[in-house]
């Protein structure tokens, strides 16, 4: 089998011949996940283009030319970051954040979120179409996995006590009263709850990290000279980011080990009747579970992120003590990308590693132990049976990488265009790595058919509705889109270059005055005011420090787009699903003539049969009439 895989490890994929002659079950797993890639790498172009415009458009953005340039930027001083020890700081330090975080939050990242929603449409609804084709083509049309999946697992029966009658056959079977598994459900949701909200706990500790780190940051960096000349790039903002990223992925990692031991027990101690009740048991825990431990975070930065930060002066504080954190002035968009490149990446990069050499280390310890015995003869048969067992759940944790895979490059991918690229050149590793350790490093598995993905189905048909949502609220309240839009429509007044003076316009005055004794820097200052990231009026105002209309205007615009989007994305998806059958045409004429045909042999079969029964009935007949003639001839001959 090693050498038969590496005879063909040069071939782009495996043929659906090789793939039928191998365990049905898995050779579905192969054919979804070499269809995943296929579809991914239109996304991956399109994401790719996308980032191409935002790095050829970066110069000639105007944003970052304010920002950049020092009688604009060089001239906007900025009110601190945190209390007391942060100092007054002048926004064009944040210059080269700011084109970095153009080239994901352009005029192109509306263009793909809604790609994306058409693209995930279309490749649900294409696969739909290729897993019929699949199951027509393996001769699993009438496959009823059922028939696999609702045997009874020797655990429910050899831990039964009752005994009832089946309605079906007839026949007394084991039986366990609901009574007797209350207390484990009880305990599993418990145990799944405190779980999740162990996760969140985990969040919150990541973020009271960054915010008391970022202090220390600032100030270690305002102070040091050797850093001077790295502050243009290294900025406490993203310091702080990539180090709360890189920390919150390791506290995903230990999660995640430790709650994988934990809900494989908790669910064999629900005692499932069936390996189906079994395993959409444990998918339902896990799948929760990953979608917060994995997700979480990049939910906070996306929708929560410097949205309740309040204002300097009237700050919000967690627990009272640590000052709510802000986003960049060019928004928390770049944060978002940097918190999915490094979770995404990470999780990749950690799952192939993990899946190679975890079982070469095992099968090596296997064979270094069995060379130590007296004999010393080992012959391939033994070889083959001291490899690892692949286990009744080894296609479910690779379907589960797969869909936590799907999320991240669909429900954060406005963020991040190029999600979809890494998520391609990872998914050509895995097919190989998979397919190496499936017939190298494992015992070939019980045979099993299938004729779906099952489950996992409409779990990505809830994400790919989900995205929707999640991708409209992203453009609306996390990048910088609309109120560019409200401004270059509304509130500009300069004709020639529409988006001359947005920055000025996008940041709000606190007079330094005002700030209380505990929150303001120490020593003088030569200016009296500073400036903030919000839509308030200005000090000498009646109504100061209040939101403005421009606000209104803002938030009226970002609930018009996401109506308007999703409503746009929804119609669309729809009417893809509505217009691409679940079944090809030329798939479904070949089911129906061979029904056709099974109708028309059964009906000739029961005809010629018929025929036969009357032909013989005929010459029966016959017989009898000759004998009875001949009966008669002998009785007049007598007389």
């Amino acid at each position: 089998m090693g050498c038969e895989y590496k005879a063909h490890f040069s071939k782009n994929k495996y043929s659906k011949e090789r793939l039928s002659l191998y365990l049905k079950k898995i050779a579905m797993y192969f054919v979804f996940l070499g269809f995943y890639t296929e579809m991914l790498s239109f996304a991956a172009i399109v994401g790719l283009a996308c980032f191409i415009y935002g790095l050829l458009s970066m110069d000639g953005n105007s944003n970052s030319t304010e920002i950049c340039d020092p009688t604009i930027g060089g001239q906007i001083i900025m009110c601190p970051l945190c209390d007391q020890v942060c100092d007054y700081w002048r926004l064009n330090t944040t210059c080269l954040a700011s084109k970095i975080s153009h080239l994901f939050d352009n005029e192109s990242t509306v263009f793909f979120a809604i790609f994306m929603g058409i693209w995930v449409t279309l490749f649900l609804e294409f696969w739909k179409q290729r897993q019929a084709r699949m199951e027509y083509e393996w001769d699993l049309v009438d496959f009823e996995e059922e028939q696999q999946q609702l045997q009874l697992r020797p655990e429910f029966e050899a831990m039964c006590k009752h005994r009832k009658m089946n309605a079906v056959t007839k026949e007394m079977e084991p039986y366990m009263p609901l009574w007797s598994r209350l207390p484990w459900y009880f305990l599993s949701g418990a145990t799944v709850t405190l779980w999740m909200a162990l996760v969140i706990a985990c969040m919150v500790a990541v973020i009271v990290y960054r915010l008391s780190v970022f202090a220390t940051f600032a100030s270690f960096m305002e102070s040091e000279a050797s850093f001077k000349h790295v502050k243009s790039f290294l900025t406490p903002q993203i310091t702080t980011s990539l180090t709360g990223s890189c920390l919150n992925f390791i506290v995903i990692l230990i999660l995640n080990f430790f709650y994988e031991k934990i809900s494989a027990w908790i669910t064999k101690m629900e005692i499932p009747r069936t390996y189906q009740e079994y395993e959409s048991s444990l998918t339902l825990k896990m799948f929760l579970f990953q979608f917060v431990n994995f997700y979480s975070s990049c939910f906070y930065v996306a929708f929560f992120k410097g949205k309740f930060v309040g204002y300097p002066g009237k700050y919000t504080y967690l627990f009272n003590v640590w000052r709510s954190e802000e986003c960049d002035p060019g928004g928390c968009l770049i944060e978002l990308t940097t918190q999915l490149t490094i979770i995404m990446t990470g999780k990749q990069i950690f799952g192939n590693v993990k899946e190679a050499i975890y079982p070469m280390v095992l099968n090596w310890w296997r064979r270094r132990k069995a060379r130590t015995n007296s004999e010393k003869l080992y012959s391939r048969w033994e070889q083959d049976h001291d490899l690892e067992t692949f286990g009744s759940l080894g296609l479910f944790y690779e379907y589960l990488e797969t869909v936590i895979q799907f999320g991240f490059v669909t429900l954060f991918v406005a963020s991040f265009p190029l999600a979809p690229l890494l998520a391609l050149l990872n998914n050509i590793i895995e097919i190989r790595v998979d397919a190496w350790k499936l017939t190298t490093q494992y015992r070939r598995p019980v045979a099993a058919k299938a004729h779906s993905i099952g489950v996992w189905q409409d779990i990505l048909y809830g994400m790919a509705v989900l995205s929707v949502a999640t991708n409209a609220f992203i453009v609306a309240f996390t990048s910088d889109i609309i109120p560019r839009l409200v401004y270059y429509y509304a509130y500009s007044t300069d004709a020639t270059e529409p988006m001359k003076g947005y920055v000025n316009d996008s940041l709000s005055t606190f007079l330094i005055a005002d700030f209380p004794n505990h929150t303001a820097p120490s020593g003088k200052r030569d200016f009296v005011t500073c400036r903030y990231r919000d839509y308030r009026y200005p000090p000498d105002h009646d109504q100061k420090y209040f939101h403005n209309m421009q606000y209104w205007h803002v938030l009226a615009a970002k609930m018009t787009f996401i109506i308007v989007m999703e409503h746009v994305a929804f119609l669309v998806k729809f009417l893809l699903a509505w217009m691409i059958p679940d079944v090809p045409k030329d798939v479904l004429d070949r089911i129906k003539r061979e029904k056709l045909m099974t109708i028309k042999i059964l009906h000739d079969f029961e005809l010629n049969k018929l025929k036969e029964n009357l032909r013989i009935n005929s010459s029966e007949l016959a017989k009898q009439v000759l004998i009875q003639e001949n009966k008669a001839q002998l009785a007049k001959s007598t007389v």
